[in-house]
């Protein structure tokens, strides 16, 4: 992990699992790459423990559907 973006920061923490985007607007964060019709993505939340800034990495599964996907076109 590089060192933060906002403070130059060391000191980031990984949550060890990953989340799911259900519920709210967290289907909006990553749609149509969840594992199914009804599934969600899911993405590994990323903190700084000196500012605070965070940020949010999509899952390997999710990235893998990136590709074959109609939805996403590469920028």
């Amino acid at each position: 992990m590089k060192a933060c973006p906002e403070c130059d920061s060391d000191r980031q923490y990984r949550y060890e699992k990953t989340l799911s985007a259900q519920g709210g607007y967290g289907p909006d964060m990553l749609p149509k790459l969840g594992a199914g019709m009804f599934k969600s993505a899911t993405f590994v939340p990323v903190v700084c423990a000196d500012c605070g800034f965070m940020r949010f990495f999509a899952s390997a599964d999710a990235r893998g559907r990136l590709e074959g996907s109609k939805k996403w076109t590469r920028a």
